[in-house]
């Protein structure tokens, strides 16, 4: 496969990942504040979506003051934003449709149907259908976009480097999703109030764990348990250690002795070893934005290797 339709690819499978994390992001944040404990804490729930994605700058030259609404409409539906959901599914398509002849037509038709809702949504129409409603929508997409690649796309190339950007996202937002929600929600030395039950509550269901933490642990909600189970559990999907197994499996499938796949090694090695109270000693948000930055490394080692990017 040639380096630019291996990007094109990539990078497709990487925006609809992003839309859909944002989306869980956008849906948990916007539960919170609905619970009657967080009406003094409304400003600094909504700082979560800016900070995951890096654009709290632009939106305070634009909007000012950080509102639920303003926030919604920034990180939803603004054209202008490249961080929000219509932009994410605007570039997938755009790369789509720059490697249509490697899609199938169910592919290429379920994410080109997904961009042309959402440029027909408007803000006043999000708030007729519901925050909800709308935030559920962008996973189904998400789902179906996935669903349709694996159902009906030949295990080539393209296939390949699909699920190799899907994984690489996942992980990138699990982990900054968590380094941003740990310290918020922390309950810093005083004991678990009632709130803080239903709020872990809300972080667990916007990764889809809730079902899954009941399974594990059939027990209370506590963030040492929560911390693991989106960490360290090979069989929670969304989790750090399941996503860069995949990339692992990926990499060793595509090229065994590249500088890639031996990093994507030491990185799915180096959380096999780990026991989450080490990690909760030496600090969470600390393990995590290291992580973070060793991902990006590799993303970035993944587009010299493959894709011609320098």
């Amino acid at each position: 496969m040639l380096g630019r339709t291996a990007n094109n690819v990539y990078w497709m499978a990487r925006y609809v990942e992003r839309a859909e994390n944002l989306a869980r992001l956008l849906a948990s944040t916007y539960h919170m504040s609905l619970l009657p404990a967080a009406s003094g804490n409304d400003a600094r729930q909504w700082e979560a979506p800016l900070q995951l994605a890096g654009d709290r700058g632009d939106f305070v030259s634009r909007f000012g003051e950080v509102t639920p609404g303003s926030v919604l409409a920034y990180m939803a539906l603004d054209g202008d934003n490249l961080s929000s959901i219509r932009c994410c599914i605007r570039l997938a398509r755009e790369n789509a449709r720059a490697t249509r002849p490697e899609l199938t037509t169910e592919v290429w038709e379920g994410i080109n149907q997904s961009y042309l809702e959402l440029e027909a949504m408007s803000y006043p129409k999000l708030v007729d259908q519901g925050f909800r409603e709308f935030f559920e929508w962008v996973k189904e997409r998400s789902h179906l976009f996935r669903g349709a690649i694996y159902g009906t796309m030949r295990r080539g190339d393209a296939f390949t480097f699909s699920r190799l950007g899907t994984f690489i996202e996942r992980a990138d937002n699990t982990a900054r999703f968590l380094a941003i929600k740990w310290d918020m929600l922390s309950p810093g030395g005083r004991p678990m109030a009632a709130e803080d039950y239903y709020r872990w509550g809300a972080l667990l269901r916007a990764f889809s764990a809730f079902k899954a933490y009941r399974e594990v642990y059939s027990g209370i909600i506590e963030p040492r348990r929560v911390a693991e189970l989106l960490v360290l559990r090979r069989d929670m999907p969304r989790s750090l250690f399941a996503c860069t197994a995949e990339v692992n499996d990926i990499l060793r499938h595509l090229r065994e002795n590249a500088a890639c796949t031996r990093l994507s090694g030491q990185i799915n090695e180096r959380l096999q070893r780990n026991r989450i109270d080490g990690i909760l000693r030496s600090g969470l948000p600390r393990f995590l934005n290291g992580f973070i930055a060793r991902n990006n490394e590799l993303h970035g080692m993944i587009g010299q290797e493959f894709m011609l990017v320098l």
